[in-house]
């Protein structure tokens, strides 16, 4: 890839990362949509589209770009979440937990990957694991626990004495 190409794939992928700050995911997939190589930047080019689709909710799609992104950047902690995120939304709670543990590989010390390995457990009736993974990620960063009251993936376990005692929520 030519230098002058390779600047004007990096000038196209900043410009879509902006549109989908923006919340304009249809512009940021037609602006990918034209862009021919990417050559190196092909994992980011498939992650920044698996990002639009899934801000269009279009999971299963979202999905296909997303595990082509994570083969080729194995290490975007990102990527795994984006992943996780939309297996969940496909009924794929089993494969949004392997996301994110794979998400825990890369990342160990990211409360978010925690947080959301203990939502996913607790919605599949593991208990103690959600209390495991939901533990570390509040000794990782204590603002978690203010997010815990209006998180709904917790339902199945919020009467719990054991959750509530970690949370310190009164229920």
């Amino acid at each position: 890839m030519s230098g002058s190409n390779r600047t004007r794939v990096q000038r196209v992928l900043r410009e879509v990362e902006g549109y989908l700050e923006l919340g304009m995911p249809q512009t940021a997939l037609d602006l990918l949509s034209r862009l021919d190589d990417p050559g190196t930047f092909r994992g980011q080019k498939l992650y920044l589209t698996g990002e639009a689709l899934r801000a269009l909710q279009r999971h299963a799609e979202a999905i296909a770009a997303l595990e082509q992104a994570a083969d080729l950047l194995p290490s975007k902690l990102d990527i795994w979440l984006a992943l996780g995120w939309c297996r969940k939304r496909t009924g794929r709670l089993d494969l949004a937990i392997g996301a994110l543990e794979r998400a825990e590989e890369v990342s160990p010390e990211e409360a978010v990957v925690h947080y959301n390995l203990a939502c996913y457990w607790s919605l599949a009736g593991k208990k103690q694991r959600a209390l495991a993974y939901l533990s570390r990620a509040i000794a990782l960063d204590s603002n978690y626990r203010d997010m815990i009251v209006d998180e709904r993936d917790f339902d199945p376990i919020r009467s719990d004495p054991e959750f509530r005692a970690l949370t310190q929520i009164i229920v």
